[in-house]
């Protein structure tokens, strides 16, 4: 057995659970987390701010499908990731924070970053919070965690370790790779359509698949709870195929549905016809959807009693109407079934020249709401890679780009849509970057939003990642100022005086462009995705307007 100060075990231990980045910062209370690392073979990216570690581990895990780590320190490094961690919450991404403690609390006031009850403050943004006071509850925290990213449903946990405790010498945890083997399924569940047959119940299939074949407008609603699982896009076009069902997808889900499929309705599910066309469909299907505000942005979405729900959340499931059918699956025990069972003729009616006709309705009352930004979302598609991983903020860009841009794979676009934050998308981006490697990444930004994380900028260069960063720049907080006015309050405090962007880049050590037109702003993008180190790409929100 070997023993070392716990701090060094725990990094020891991800090692051997299959964490190979850690996002973070140092400080002389969690030094002792810093023992281990190089020794393990992990990486560490060190970020700027606890708020930039955090949304990098958020990027990492959604780019991955790993669970993300952070390192933070006691106090206002926990209290500074607590953004991400609420944003990974509402976002049901995998992601662990082990931050250091205080020994003790009850009886001692005005030691360095203490709070009255940190893993209280914790627990509001997170899955769990629990403390480690032994190196016996640490490993067991750790496993306990891990093994629940892949048991239920993925959202943040927290683990403090008080110092003395990560201080202190430790005894060896129980390796994997040697004294017992991995857990089955573990960062990959694996399935075969045979053992996906015995896990649900043939008789549901059945009625399900009597349901769909028999109605005349059968609806599925995908959401992100299906888009976490990779390789679903071809069953999921074949179920379609086969039952001649229409689909929206939420914003978390785009891409599950090909593009080019001419029942799909995109990611409209905002638009407010969708509700009529939810409400006229006679079979209605949810999978992996909380059909939340943030999907909807109204309160209901329309569904008549008797839908079908898939989702492996109960609290979800307790939410649907008394004749709805509730099913504890995941999309993919629910889709692969499903699809290899469907056969015969449907009776559906749907009308491809209907659906196609709301598209195009749906897409200029976007272009009237947000002037001057299809244009450039369709100049940036053309630009782009295939593979692109995307990175948005809470900027006016990404809000119409969402449901306009064409994705023809899943988990390609990340957004803060739950908790809705900005300064998300800059060190996400790089986060999601470390995790890729070759793979191309963007982020895209508002000029304000920008400045949130701006220094996490620095951590892209001192990486030299190739990443293209998109600055949408109307030079002001675009969105309040409409609903402001909107609501009859004359905008106030929305307009802000921004830095020279290029010149900001150019103090990081970072490449910029600032193209006047759309010609010019896909060869940036391109020049972009081919240089050594990050490149600010500042657009003017009003470049589609010049020639």
């Amino acid at each position: 057995m070997t023993t070392r100060p716990l701090g060094a075990q725990i990094s020891h231990m991800l090692k051997d659970r299959g964490v190979d980045v850690i996002f973070g910062i140092p400080g002389v209370h969690n030094q002792e987390m810093y023992r281990g690392i190089e020794e393990a073979g992990i990486t560490h990216v060190l970020a700027r701010h606890e708020q930039g570690a955090g949304f990098m581990a958020d990027g990492y895990a959604r780019a991955t499908g790993k669970p993300g780590v952070a390192y933070v320190i006691t106090g206002p490094g926990l209290c500074n990731i607590m953004t991400p961690m609420g944003q990974a919450y509402s976002d049901s991404v995998p992601m662990l924070v082990i931050s250091s403690c205080l020994d003790e609390t009850a009886a001692t006031r005005g030691q360095l970053h203490q709070m009255k009850d940190q893993e209280g403050a914790a627990r509001t943004v997170c899955d769990w919070s629990e403390t480690a006071r032994t190196a016996e509850a640490g490993y067991a925290l750790i496993d306990r965690a891990m093994m629940e990213f892949q048991a239920k449903r993925s959202r943040p946990k927290h683990i403090q370790v008080p110092i003395a405790t990560l201080e202190g010498a430790a005894s060896d945890f129980l390796r994997w790779g040697t004294e017992a083997p991995a857990p089955e399924g573990y960062y990959q569940v694996k399935r075969s359509p045979g053992a996906i047959q015995s896990i649900i119940p043939l008789d549901v299939v059945d009625m399900i698949k009597m349901r769909l074949m028999m109605a005349e407008r059968p609806l599925f609603v995908f959401g992100g709870g299906a888009a976490g699982v990779g390789g679903m896009q071809r069953p999921i076009t074949s179920m379609l195929e086969k039952c001649r069902a229409a689909s929206f997808t939420t914003y978390a889900g785009r891409g599950l549905v090909d593009p080019s499929n001419s029942l799909a309705f995109g990611a409209s599910l905002a638009r407010p016809e969708s509700q009529k066309i939810i409400d006229a469909s006679d079979c209605v299907i949810l999978v992996g959807t909380d059909l939340a505000e943030v999907d909807l942005w109204r309160a209901e979405a329309g569904q008549r009693p008797g839908a079908i729900w898939v989702n492996t959340d109960p609290e979800v499931l307790a939410r649907a109407h008394p004749k709805d059918y509730c099913l504890q699956r995941d999309a993919t025990e629910f889709i692969s079934t499903l699809e290899l069972k469907l056969d015969g003729e449907p009776k559906a009616t749907w009308s491809e020249e209907i659906v196609a006709g709301y598209k195009d309705k749906w897409r200029a009352e976007i272009n009237a709401e947000r002037p001057g930004i299809v244009p450039v979302a369709d100049a940036l598609k053309e630009a782009l890679p295939a593979n692109t991983m995307i990175y948005s903020d809470m900027t006016q860009f990404a809000y119409a780009a969402k449901e306009v841009y064409p994705m023809d794979r899943p988990g390609h676009w990340h957004h803060p849509y739950g908790f809705g934050t900005l300064g998300y998308a800059l060190p996400a981006a790089i986060g999601g970057k470390v995790g890729i490697g070759d793979q191309p990444c963007i982020a895209i930004l508002g000029d304000y939003g920008f400045q949130y994380t701006v220094q996490e900028l620095a951590v892209a260069v001192e990486l030299e990642l190739t990443l293209p960063i998109i600055i949408w720049d109307n030079g002001k907080l675009g969105e309040i100022e409409d609903s402001m006015v909107r609501a009859q309050i004359a905008p106030n405090a929305v307009v802000q005086r921004n830095p020279d962007f290029c010149k900001l880049a150019e103090a990081y050590g970072a490449a910029a462009a600032a193209p006047q037109d759309l010609a010019a702003f896909q060869h940036a993008i391109k020049d972009a995705l081919k240089a050594k180190g990050p490149t600010i790409i500042h657009v003017k929100s009003d470049i589609a307007l010049h020639a």
